[in-house]
């Protein structure tokens, strides 16, 4: 089956298409990556997306059009993706999130914890379907939410079909707007299935893209190259600062956003670093030097064991700076991304949900319950075969 995963992630810098052939069942699976394609968002309605997370009201109305027309962005993306790698016989769409509640978060600060995490994503899949006259499986994490999991993160599960070897124990690092780590334990593929851990590892490409948009003044959207963050200087006393926050000694499973690590946090460390005297430079480089630390920092607290090999996706895999001090904190660790295995860094998440959409279709439980916290495996996914034109 030639299956089309779509994502985009919390850093809101468009929609990635991975177009996959896939076949088998369950954990036997063979996937062959055909092609990727990033689709960028229209300015507009970039700027619209990420207004809403920062939390700027929105009236109904316009929420349900800015669903369509995210819905319709994403259509176009897998269309743009069939016209240059031809046919495809599924759609599978994570969509747009734009608020993320984790499990025992109050929803307001007068209320006791909640019994269900919260989460939203936009583009619905029954519009997906009307524009691309494709069958779309869509609304991944509500299965797991309401099996009392987080909905989050979903790859771990598609991370130790593609990427786990029979005698290294591997890390699967995505350095998405936020990051997320799977921890693969070897597994030789005729036993059972290990046990994998995975959580959300705090930011990864959000708080050094909200900086390096700020500082340029609208002119750049993230920092290319790590080319702002190798002119400056990192204050190490900001960063043991920033690591002292709670979701850093939350125990797993655990997930988050921007709601924790968006403009709100941002604006924080750019009050504590104008307190140091630091220029914008230096701001980049301290925040991302943040990022490798508070990764590293969770794998010290968290994993059973130290990885032998660190594999890292993601936008965040093509930041040379940020790759270079993963690999500083972690000396006894192989860090690469993940092409050097096989899998597209770039396309990895839209790949995994090209699986998890494919599961769907075979009724195969797409989630971890001990990555999410769910009370028990579940299929992920709602089909909307039913909205296809007649």
């Amino acid at each position: 089956m030639r299956v089309i995963g779509l994502i985009s992630g919390t850093s809101v810098d468009g929609i990635d298409a991975a177009l996959v052939e896939l076949e088998g069942h369950g954990y036997d699976l063979t996937v062959s990556f055909i092609q990727g394609l990033a689709y960028p968002y229209p300015d507009d309605l970039r700027q619209q997306i990420l207004a809403l997370c920062a939390g700027e009201a929105i009236a109904l109305d316009q929420l349900a059009t800015l669903d369509d027309a995210v819905a319709q962005t994403f259509a176009a993306a897998a269309q743009a993706l069939i016209a240059q790698a031809g046919p495809a016989d599924l759609i599978a769409s994570h969509g747009q999130t734009v608020f993320h509640r984790p499990v025992g978060r109050p929803a307001l600060p007068d209320q006791g914890p909640v019994r269900l995490a919260y989460t939203m994503q936009l583009g619905r899949g029954a519009a997906i379907a009307q524009h691309t006259g494709l069958p779309t499986v869509s609304n991944f994490r509500q299965a797991d939410i309401e099996a009392g999991g987080e909905g989050a993160p979903l790859a771990p599960i598609v991370d130790l079909c593609l990427l786990s070897h029979p005698t290294e124990r591997r890390c699967v690092q995505n350095l998405g707007g936020i990051g997320n780590v799977a921890y693969l334990p070897p597994w030789n593929r005729r036993d059972s299935a290990p046990k994998v851990l995975g959580w959300d590892t705090g930011p990864a490409n959000s708080l050094i893209d909200i900086a390096v948009h700020t500082l340029s003044a609208g002119a750049l959207t993230y920092d290319v190259d790590g080319a702002w963050a190798a002119q400056g200087t990192p204050c190490l006393p900001l960063i043991q600062r920033w690591l002292e926050h709670p979701y850093f000694t939350q125990a797993p499973p655990k997930s988050t956003g921007r709601e924790l690590f968006g403009w709100e946090f941002f604006n924080q460390c750019r009050q504590d670093s104008q307190g140091q005297g630091l220029s914008p430079h230096d701001l980049v480089a301290t925040l991302t030097e943040f990022t490798a630390a508070s990764v590293t920092h969770e794998y010290r607290t968290f994993l059973p064991a130290r990885p032998d090999r660190l594999l890292v996706s993601g936008g965040g895999s093509h930041n040379p700076v940020l790759m270079a001090r993963l690999q500083a904190h972690l000396p006894e660790t192989a860090v690469q991304p993940t092409d050097a295995v096989g899998v597209s860094a770039s396309y990895k998440e839209a790949i995994a949900f090209a699986v998890l959409g494919y599961w769907h279709r075979q009724g195969f439980p797409g989630n971890l319950p001990t990555v999410t916290g769910a009370a028990r495996p579940v299929v992920l996914g709602h089909g909307n075969d039913e909205a296809l034109p007649r």
